[in-house]
């Protein structure tokens, strides 16, 4: 490589080092779970997404190895061609049947299907000589939201973003809006936030959407077996399951932990998708692996309500209790719990004396964050004992302390 693009990348990487906001890599010696190795070091896993703790269930694993066994180790093309195997058409029926909708569409990551939505619907004529779409999204949404809306063409869509849960912000732009000629009207959100565990105002946005003639598109990549009653996600919990038009989420996080994505809706828009998405055309199927894991998942949902009480429980006793060391959080009931600490430097640097301390978490910073805002990201899991929680606090404690955080 030319030696001037080696040198700005260098002298990229010295200005995170020296901003303390480099991000490091540090390796699992184990399997994910409540506890993993470190360094040879047993140490309490507060920053993963494996919040049932099924990423290393030996009822998950031997689906993986079930659908090895009896489909093979990959599919080796795309869906249209020959990609499509009677497996992934059982996980997508019951994937809908789950969260309440017509059909569902995999992708190998909810990224690429978020990437995927947007592009496909605003960028398709559709039989339209013109035509000009408008997508309304909320400030805080995931980074592939954001991405996928990038991806559309900026002649025939319109990108209008609300300040965090200001939906007095988005109707104000809706009736601004009333007269404009727009084909589709789509607000985005996601269900949770991920950086700060706060729930979308789903039950008004509904109504919104409703009113105003939009299409409600909800990721709920950090909901799905992880809120609700019976782990249904945030429609659930705040009681509209089946009235967001589209749901997307992923498989790699509560359901399995490994990857997969998906886009839910009904009928019509799912067929249309499968003719025009090109992350899902372009795109080999998902692994026999992964298909028997996923639908194992949701099984184990389905029959055992105990994954979804025990992550209750553990998140309500970590969130009263690190508050109680003198910690500032961000309010809510989601087992994502920000340790709110200001500047980047102190958030990367209690996250290695937490190490140290047999605690795995870690720093999030600008641009992840707002500038100011720097936290530690805590992530409770089903698969966390109560003797792993009390550890992980009295870490906290002497390394907040130490740093004089309280």
């Amino acid at each position: 490589m030319n030696s001037n693009y080696t040198k700005i990348f260098a002298d990229e990487l010295a200005r995170l080092e020296a901003n303390k906001t480099f991000k490091y890599e540090v390796p699992l010696e184990s399997p994910q779970d409540g506890t993993v190795t470190v360094g040879g070091k047993n140490v309490v896993m507060l920053a993963s997404n494996n919040y049932l703790g099924l990423a290393n269930h030996p009822k998950i694993n031997e689906a993986a190895k079930k659908g090895i066994s009896e489909f093979g180790n990959g599919i080796s093309s795309v869906r249209f061609i020959c990609g499509t195997q009677t497996i992934h058409k059982k996980l997508e029926e019951k994937i809908s049947k789950f969260i309440g909708t017509e059909d569902t569409i995999l992708f190998l990551s909810c990224f690429s299907a978020n990437e995927g939505f947007f592009a496909s619907l605003t960028n398709e004529p559709c039989g339209f000589e013109e035509w000009k779409d408008v997508i309304y999204s909320d400030q805080f949404n995931h980074a592939s939201i954001i991405d996928g809306q990038r991806l559309c063409n900026k002649k025939n869509t319109d990108k209008k973003v609300y300040n965090h849960g200001k939906l007095d912000e988005l109707v104000k732009m809706l009736e601004e809006d009333k007269n404009e000629n727009y084909r589709f009207k789509i607000i985005a959100t996601d269900g949770v936030f991920s950086m700060e565990g706060y729930l979308a105002k789903l039950p008004e946005l509904v109504e919104i959407a409703k009113k105003y003639g939009a299409i409600l598109f909800v990721d709920e990549s950090h909901a799905l077996g992880v809120i609700g009653k019976t782990g249904k996600g945030t429609t659930e919990e705040l009681g509209v399951f089946g009235k967001a038009d589209v749901i997307t989420g992923t498989l790699g996080k509560a359901l399995g932990g490994a990857a997969g994505g998906f886009i839910s809706g009904n009928k019509e828009l799912v067929t249309f998708l499968r003719q025009k998405s090109r992350p899902y055309t372009f795109s080999n199927s998902l692994p026999p692996s992964l298909v028997y894991a996923a639908s194992a998942a949701f099984d184990l949902l389905e029959t055992d309500d105990s994954f979804v009480k025990r992550l209750k429980e553990n998140t309500n006793y970590f969130r009263k209790e690190i508050v109680n060391l003198g910690f500032t959080i961000l309010d809510g009931v989601h087992p994502i719990v920000p340790v709110m600490l200001g500047e980047a430097a102190t958030a990367q640097k209690m996250s290695q004396e937490l190490l140290k301390e047999g605690v795995y978490i870690k720093g999030l910073w600008f641009p992840v964050v707002p500038k100011g805002q720097a936290r530690l990201r805590t992530q409770i899991s089903a698969a966390l004992t109560k003797n792993d929680l009390d550890r992980a606090l009295e870490a906290f404690a002497k390394v907040g302390k130490k740093m004089d955080v309280i």
